[in-house]
């Protein structure tokens, strides 16, 4: 029986292939569109952290989507929050989305409290020093042909000047300056966050938090520590996170089960008469139905490796070609993708196995 199911693969090697590679076409969509969508979440827990805040507060609703929100608080509240006890440093940030040629953040900071939450590592420039200077991190200034000191960059329909390349890993990928960013933005002197490093974060939290929120004018600001706004980053509270996953993966399964079941279909078909033989051999409907299932698996199995290989191979391409995206394949999700796969192409073999197993052996060997 092995020799026939490896038989029948090859004497129709285009239609295996075609096979074989939609399995892998359904593991690589699958394991490519997770890799993207969890590394956004990856990037975005670890720029976080490496902020260097213990809390962040900001007018309105507690959010993880910061980025959205518009610049109303008054800067000079950094002062207020600065006096409050247990507080060390206070840095107003102006965050804006942007959809120019990638869709990405920008971070309006006041230098010297942003620095001081956690220091840039500079790789090359240094601070600002006029009101359209831009501080980029590695990251950004390797994409393309790389980025160096004194290049100009296009952002919020201006020009600056890269004046300092810093390790990536701090919020953004571009810094410019908050006044800068406020006159942009025709809202001088506002903030949409504020980042607060305490002096003892895990004992004196709740302490800061109580204050602010006790504070005049401050009583209705949402107030997280890193903590709370890290466990905000998850699928379940991202909106539409999830649903975008499932389509995805619904499409890939549908693709995969629709070539299988047409090449398995189409190869009982012409094998009535080789079925025929076996029936009347002595091979029961169980026999049959293993051999088709067999040779399912055995093009599954290839093209699940394929996927997997294919998905890694461009992992490498992008990273080579967009240096800031975030492809993050995990042990997890190709072992989930392995499974949707073959229990995809099984499903798909599973009608054509019992077609060919309820075939009467006579009908069968008369069959031209």
């Amino acid at each position: 029986m092995n020799k026939l199911i490896v038989g029948n693969l090859v004497h129709r090697p285009l239609r295996s292939i075609i096979s074989a590679f939609a399995v892998a076409i359904e593991v690589i969509m699958i394991l490519s569109i997770a890799a993207i969508m969890f590394g956004m979440l990856d990037n975005s827990r670890n720029g976080t952290l490496g902020i260097g805040a213990d809390m962040i507060t900001h007018p309105g609703a507690s959010t993880a989507l910061m980025n959205t929100s518009s610049a109303s608080a008054d800067v000079r509240i950094a002062n207020v929050l600065k006096d409050l006890p247990h507080v060390q440093v206070v840095a107003p940030v102006n965050i804006k989305l942007t959809t120019g040629a990638s869709l990405e953040n920008i971070y309006g900071i006041d230098f010297a409290s942003f620095n001081a939450l956690r220091p840039f590592v500079f790789k090359a420039g240094g601070p600002f020093e006029q009101p359209y200077d831009m501080i980029i991190d590695d990251l950004q200034a390797a994409r393309g042909k790389g980025t160096k000191i004194g290049d100009t960059i296009k952002a919020l329909n201006h020009d600056f000047r890269v004046v300092g390349i810093v390790e990536h890993g701090k919020g953004a990928r571009k810094f410019i300056q908050l006044t800068t960013m406020d006159a942009l933005d025709g809202n001088a002197g506002k903030a949409s966050a504020f980042y607060i490093k305490t002096d003892d974060s895990p004992r004196n939290q709740e302490l800061v938090r109580k204050e602010i929120l006790a504070t005049d004018g401050l009583q209705g600001w949402s107030v997280q520590t890193v903590e709370e706004l890290l466990a905000s980053l998850t699928p379940e509270k991202m909106p539409g996170f999830n649903i975008a996953l499932r389509v995805v993966i619904g499409i890939a399964i549908i693709i995969g089960f629709l070539v299988i079941f047409q090449s398995m279909y189409t190869a009982v078909m012409e094998r009535t008469r080789e079925i025929g033989i076996l029936k009347s051999l002595g091979a029961g409907k169980m026999d049959i139905v293993s051999v088709v299932l067999r040779e399912t698996g055995l093009l599954a199995v290839v093209g699940t490796a394929l996927g997997v290989l294919g998905t890694y191979i461009l992992r490498a391409v992008l990273r080579a070609k967009f240096p800031t995206m975030s492809f993050s394949v995990t042990p997890l999700w190709v072992l989930t993708a392995v499974c949707i796969a073959l229990f995809g192409a099984l499903l798909g073999a599973l009608y054509p196995s019992l077609k060919a197993a309820r075939k009467d052996p006579i009908d069968a060997l008369s069959y031209e």
